[in-house]
């Protein structure tokens, strides 16, 4: 948890970008990236000069190479600690002139740091518009501590969250507490190989990562866990380089050190490298509309013909996906209802040919102000040979924060999150439904079984679903709840009305032969 002297820090160094004359806020973050990735470039190259001096033997292996750059500057001021102390001019001219340009270039032949992140620089622009601007931001950075993972991993956060709060690009970031749901109800584990296919910052990347050291901390201390953690476990892949550096940082002061972040459009490349390969997909895919069927990769159009981004990503997630593996992804309301042919195929598809585990509704407001539809997470088991009982229903009112505009907290922070502190009353359930959820998910296969349709939460059999069309919207299977405290399914509420009419008639037409 970041103090608020911290926050304060970051406030200032953002405030400074505006001031200095940049306004867009991914711009902003995407400067302050490249200045972190500087000074870790600078922190890894003193840990090996450390190393070196101890062990009394040449630097195995030298980030900043010996000698000049090919515009005659030596190399040891292009590193962090030295050019932080130049004055503003001379600042400004070696890390545009010469620093940039070494992260472009001589990152790849030299090696860099040994992280995926090297690889994303080749197209790094310098936009930092003027000398004063550049030192003042160097100097706050500089102050920053940046030792403790926490707190690098929760400064980070916090400057991400500023793209969002910006009221731009914040189709780029899922709220964090509904991230940390997701990955509480998957529970990944120190062998899951993890993908997200739309990785933006590496949110669930990030969320998953955390989640393994609170939970399965013991893992550090075997070398092949260890190993598969920080190369092979975590995997994300996006079409904008922005992103992808933006992600890579984003894992990198999270403590993973080479995850697989590259460049891909999910939608529109052949998956055959990829196909059943992860045990574990954590996604929010950007849902913009509909793909030419010439840009869609066929092994899609394979699964479910359709131009809809929403199915082609659930088709996606089935073919990434390998037997036994399981997914939890935010998919929008139509996904649930859609009455196209193509929405019920990949419906049926996902509970008679895979195991479909549940369905949250999330409320309307959870994604303001960047879009106001509605939405649900779905979690399901790839098996190819079904599986699916009962699937539990969760309808979510409250999230924590305010359904506006706004998105304020609703209560302490301590209370807020899908694992807070304490447990809720019931006054503050109504205003954060996460912790609830997350308990009654656990119980899916026990008591959840016994509840009423009138519930929060419920268990509906497969055949149910199967007899209304695969819709998998709550709505469909919730029963209503009357004054007098009786509840009646759908069917049975028409059949009722349809005696009463039998009834009515009945009675107008003795009452006709009365009056005749």
């Amino acid at each position: 948890m970041l103090t608020g002297e911290l926050r304060s820090q970051i406030d200032a160094i953002w405030s400074s970008f505006w001031t200095g004359g940049i306004s867009n806020p991914l711009e902003v973050m995407e400067q302050i990236t490249y200045l972190l990735f500087i000074r870790r470039l600078d922190d890894a190259h003193t840990l090996e000069e450390s190393k070196a001096f101890m062990l009394k033997r040449p630097m195995a292996k030298r980030i900043f190479p010996e000698g000049q750059d090919p515009k005659g500057r030596p190399f040891d001021d292009l590193r962090w600690s030295r050019f932080k102390n130049f004055a503003p001019a001379d600042m400004h001219t070696v890390v545009g002139e010469h620093v940039f340009p070494f992260l472009r270039t001589g990152l790849v032949t030299g090696g860099g740091d040994g992280s995926t992140y090297a690889s994303h620089m080749k197209d790094a622009r310098f936009t930092i518009p003027t000398p004063a601007l550049l030192a003042k931001v160097v100097d706050m950075l500089d102050h920053v501590p940046m030792d403790d993972r926490d707190t690098k991993g929760d400064l980070y956060e916090y400057m991400l969250g500023k793209i969002a709060s910006a009221g731009q690009n914040g189709q780029f970031r899922t709220p964090r507490h509904i991230i940390q749901l997701m990955v509480a109800m998957t529970a990944p584990t120190p062998k899951d190989v993890i993908c997200d296919p739309a990785s933006g910052t590496c949110g669930f990347l990030v969320a998953a990562g955390e989640h393994l050291r609170d939970k399965h901390p013991e893992l550090f201390n075997n070398a092949t866990a260890r190993a598969h953690f920080h190369t092979g476990m975590f995997n994300g892949y996006d079409f904008d380089n922005t992103m992808l550096r933006i992600g890579s940082m984003n894992m990198a002061l999270h403590g993973v050190e080479n995850p697989d972040i590259r460049y891909k459009d999910s939608l529109a490349q052949d998956h055959a490298g990829d196909e059943e390969k992860y045990s574990l997909i954590l996604a929010n895919p950007p849902f913009a509309g509909s793909l030419d069927y010439e840009n869609t990769a066929k092994d899609l159009l394979a699964i479910v013909k359709t131009k809809k981004t929403e199915l082609l990503f659930l088709a996606l997630f089935l073919r990434l996906l390998k037997p036994g593996g399981r997914a939890a992804v935010v998919v929008p309301d139509g996904v649930l209802f859609g009455s196209s042919k193509a929405h019920k195929a990949l419906r049926r598809m996902v509970v008679e040919d895979q195991k479909l585990d549940a369905v949250i509704s999330l409320p309307s407001g959870v994604f303001k102000p960047y879009a106001g539809v509605s939405c649900a997470i779905l979690l399901f088991t790839k098996t190819n040979s079904g599986g699916t009982d009962q699937v539990w229903f969760y309808d979510m009112q409250a999230d924590g924060w305010s359904l506006d505009d706004k998105r304020q907290p609703l209560l302490a922070e301590a209370l807020l999150g899908a694992t807070p502190g304490q447990a809720l009353s019931e006054a503050e359930h109504a205003k954060n439904n996460l912790p609830d959820a997350l308990a009654r998910w656990a119980q899916r296969d026990s008591t959840e079984r016994a509840r009423p349709r009138t519930a929060q939460s419920f268990c509906v059999p497969k055949a149910d679903i199967a007899s209304q069309g695969y819709d998998l919207s709550i709505n469909r299977y919730k029963e209503v709840v009357h004054a007098a405290g009786e509840h009646l399914p759908p069917k049975d509420i028409l059949a009722k009305l349809a005696v009463l009419e039998a009834e009515i008639q009945a009675g107008m037409k003795a009452l006709e032969g009365m009056l005749g």
